[in-house]
């Protein structure tokens, strides 16, 4: 089975449910058969998530064109210190750039700000912090970022979506200090279950992806045995994270029953159940 071929469309789920963050622009094919694809299986909604200038422009061009689209703008947490002090190897495949210190930053950010006001955005995200490649320069101009976004969401009215890697601790005390918007979603939620405990005191919703199936994730399993049932989200990430036995190869929102079924296996409840608490869950989390 070659790695870079499309998994086959599983069973439909019965009960219509979201993929609460994808990446339309980086998968294969059309937008239109991305859709109809996920349509296929029940999976009726997406939101299409932005994470620089350019895909947040297009991820509410998406938006507006698609009834069942809804996007999130935001500079993804490594994004901004690339904005601040130069991306000069081109990792974040825009080619290399200069940096353009704070002023750069500031500017990339009003350009979110107005994308936000628009009403097929839903969302203010990714944001939050990544510390996976990231030295203590890059750690200020992520912090001062998210910061501005977290105040962006809460102008607008819209939901904080949070990338977080490898920074639990920091992004529950920025989220504190600042106070998080009226309703925040942890995307690929990747603490523990006692990580799920603070998020649920909060009241975050926490979204799950492709990565719970994995053999050495039970500490994500448990986290989302922890999380209560009407703070559930779940997602593809997609290009990424696709779920097992397809892990490595090209994920898609028709692949949400996959991560579903074992959702609802960990939780022990029926599909059914678990595909309506998601479906009301992520219309309210993005308000919708």
């Amino acid at each position: 089975m070659s790695r870079t071929e499309a998994p086959p469309l599983p069973e439909p789920l019965r009960v219509p449910v979201a993929d609460s963050h994808t990446h339309l622009d980086m998968q294969d094919g059309t937008v239109e058969e991305g859709l109809a694809r996920a349509a296929a299986v029940n999976v009726t909604t997406v939101v299409q998530v932005g994470c620089d200038v350019k895909g947040s422009r297009w991820a509410a061009e998406t938006a507006a064109a698609h009834a069942n689209v809804h996007a999130a703008v935001a500079l993804h947490p490594n994004e901004a210190p690339r904005i601040v002090h130069g991306d000069p190897d081109g990792w974040s495949r825009q080619g290399a750039r200069e940096g353009g210190g704070s002023a750069a930053l500031h500017e990339a950010l009003a350009e979110i700000d107005a994308l936000a006001a628009l009403p097929h955005v839903r969302g203010v995200g990714e944001t939050g912090l990544d510390y996976f490649r990231t030295g203590p320069e890059g750690m200020a101009a992520q912090e001062e970022s998210f910061r501005a976004h977290i105040e962006i969401a809460k102008r607008h009215g819209k939901a904080l979506v949070i990338h977080d890697r490898d920074a639990h601790a920091d992004v529950l005390r920025v989220l504190a200090d600042a106070g998080a918007p009226e309703r925040t979603v942890f995307h690929c939620y990747s603490g523990d279950a006692d990580m799920a405990r603070v998020c649920a005191d909060a009241g975050y919703f926490m979204s799950f992806a492709g990565n719970m199936t994995f053999k050495n994730a039970q500490p994500l399993r448990d986290a989302l045995a922890a999380a209560p049932l009407e703070l559930v989200l779940v997602e593809t990430d997609a290009p990424f994270l696709t779920p097992a036995p397809y892990r490595g190869r090209p994920n898609a929102p028709y692949l949400i029953p996959v991560t579903l079924r074992a959702m609802a296996a960990v939780k022990g409840l029926d599909e059914d159940t678990l595909a309506e608490a998601i479906a009301d869950n992520t219309a309210r989390a993005f308000d919708y």
